[in-house]
């Protein structure tokens, strides 16, 4: 299943590469821009004099290596980014270990089980939990508190507390979180539009109008091939994958199936054994019945779909912002084909709730030995600094046009930045002043404008004008937020004792469950799983999860 979904990321990391490739015809040899260094009076970004050594261990991937193959003079090792910590902050960056997918999660399993890790080290919030009660890693709330520069303090409450919530262990702060961004797992519709014109069919405003597309697209041979070849709704085998998954379909029926919510009584309460989720699994069984959901999507990972998407087999999906540019390869066969993103709807036509998992699963440690424990929050400040702060290098130290930010052994990132672009992209198309895009607004506009020019290489910007555009995804998510749609998980704690131990049976336990109802299995299959949820750790996980919120609003 996280193999499924890995893949999709890594589908989205070739296309942006792609397309920040051809954007800008300037060759690839990319300046250290280390040539004048600012010297900086913060604490947070004073110097070491003389410089220290800071260990991680570091995992590649073909995207990486392919970025590093367009980067003449620069290694995982030696690149714009490891100079630059090592001229400003005087940090010596070293790797103990790098290796690539499988292997890499493997030696980290080993190196975190017998306590052979690096200076610092990347968790998520479990290997975190573990590592902090074996007495491993170091309480970090005084150096974050002392050495965080306020650009790095309000960039990483851009989520709230919960961020830190996650990383604070018995009161203490035992890793600095890599922010992620909880607005952008929003998700929508994407529908093929030329279908829609084709067959006489407006754009959905309620569920109904979902499954009578979804019957349309799969019974009325929207491509005009003459064959019954096409599906309604794309779903992969990884039930929650963030483009091509069912989670914002759920949504529809008011369901939300992988977040903790907030009950009537005010206490919390798994989203995933609520009986709207039955609901929804029994109309997907209806619509699978039918042939609207391809009969062999329980076999088919992100890859295989998206070839279908490709064949023009694909009518309608539901995805996060960037399915812009998974949908775009139906057009390399059929430059007809057009695709739209529509906000989800609900079965009674009130907007609905559109559900965001907590999204921050990343957390850096540091050894209990290690004697400049700073050290991992000055990465952090000098990071933002050279890419959102006053002295900002955009084109050097973050996109110039490659994805030089990928260097660096740390990434954090304003979590609200690319609706912040949409924003002010908005703006200027509203006023005509362009002298509100930023940097990031800048390279996005250059890319729709490529595409609006008729150049020939235009294609480049049509997933960029999809998400950004005036009818575009983010165009939704402005309206998403305007109208208090966005539903925020209520549990943001680290995990549970009962968490580290029953979470990953949970998980297959619903995953296969629901997949047998997709499947034909009885409905009522449902009410079994709810019981052995509760019975194989779900209720003493609400019990902790409740004393967590208990304790949260007693503070």
């Amino acid at each position: 299943m996280n193999k499924a979904k890995l893949m999709l990321t890594a589908l989205l990391s070739v296309q942006i590469l792609s397309a920040c490739s051809q954007s800008d015809s300037t060759n690839n040899q990319i300046p250290d821009g280390n040539d004048h260094v600012t010297e900086y009076q913060d604490l947070g970004l004073s110097k070491y004099n003389p410089p220290i050594e800071v260990t991680f261990v570091r995992e590649t991937s073909v995207g990486m290596e392919n970025l590093i193959g367009l980067l003449p003079g620069q290694t995982l090792e030696d690149n714009t980014w490891s100079r630059f910590y090592e001229q400003v902050l005087g940090i010596k960056i070293k790797y103990d270990w790098i290796a690539k997918g499988d292997l890499y999660h493997q030696k980290l399993g080993v190196a975190l089980a017998s306590g052979d890790i690096p200076e610092v080290v990347r968790v998520n919030a479990q290997q975190l939990r573990l590592l902090s009660n074996a007495g491993l890693i170091q309480d970090l709330s005084e150096v974050y508190e002392k050495y965080a520069t306020p650009l790095t303090k309000r960039i990483l409450s851009q989520e709230g507390n919960g961020p830190f919530d996650a990383a604070t262990i018995d009161g203490k702060l035992m890793g600095i979180p890599e922010t992620g961004s909880s607005i952008e797992g929003a998700q929508y519709i994407w529908i093929r539009t030329d279908w829609l014109d084709q067959l006489g069919i407006k754009p959905p405003q309620t569920m109904d109008d979902v499954l009578a597309i979804s019957k349309a697209f799969t019974e009325k041979d929207p491509d005009q091939n003459g064959d019954n070849d096409t599906f309604g709704l794309a779903i992969t085998q990884y039930l929650w994958d963030p483009v091509m998954g069912i989670t914002a379909f759920m949504a529809g029926y008011n369901a939300f199936p992988n977040i903790w919510i907030e009950d009537d009584s005010g206490k919390l309460a798994y989203g995933g054994i609520q009986p709207e989720v039955k609901e929804a699994l029994k109309v997907l069984q209806v619509m699978y019945r039918k042939g609207q959901i391809d009969s062999e999507f329980g076999f088919k990972d992100g890859n295989k779909v998206k070839e279908q998407v490709a064949a023009g087999k694909i009518g309608m999906l539901y995805g996060q912002q960037w399915g812009s540019f998974l949908v775009q390869v139906s057009r390399d066969n059929n430059i007809n084909a057009q695709w739209q993103a529509f906000p989800i709807v609900s079965l009674s036509g009130v907007a609905p709730k559109v559900p965001l998992s907590f999204s921050t699963n990343q957390f850096l440690a540091v050894r209990k030995d290690f004697k400049h424990p700073e050290a991992i929050v000055k990465l952090f400040n000098l990071h933002l600094e050279k890419n959102w702060g006053e002295t900002a290098e955009y084109e050097t130290y973050y996109i110039s046009p490659l994805p030089i930010w990928q260097l660096s052994p740390v990434t954090p990132y304003p979590a609200r930045k690319n609706l912040e672009a949409f924003r002010q992209l908005d703006e200027a198309r509203r006023t005509g002043d362009t002298s509100v895009l930023k940097d990031e607004a800048k390279a996005i506009q250059k890319n729709i404008d490529t595409y609006l020019s008729g150049d020939k290489n235009k294609e480049s910007g049509w997933g960029w004008e999809r998400t950004y555009g005036p009818s575009g995804a983010f165009a939704i998510l402005d309206q998403y937020e305007k109208n208090n749609q966005l539903l925020y998980e209520s549990f943001v704690g680290a995990p549970t004792e009962t968490m580290i131990e029953k979470q990953a049976i949970l998980d297959n336990l619903q995953h296969e469950t629901f997949v047998d109802i997709i499947l034909g299995r009885p409905i009522d299959e449902f009410d079994q799983f709810v019981e052995e949820w509760h019975k194989l750790g779900g209720e003493k996980m609400t019990t902790e999860v409740n004393q967590w919120f208990a304790g949260r609003d007693s503070k």
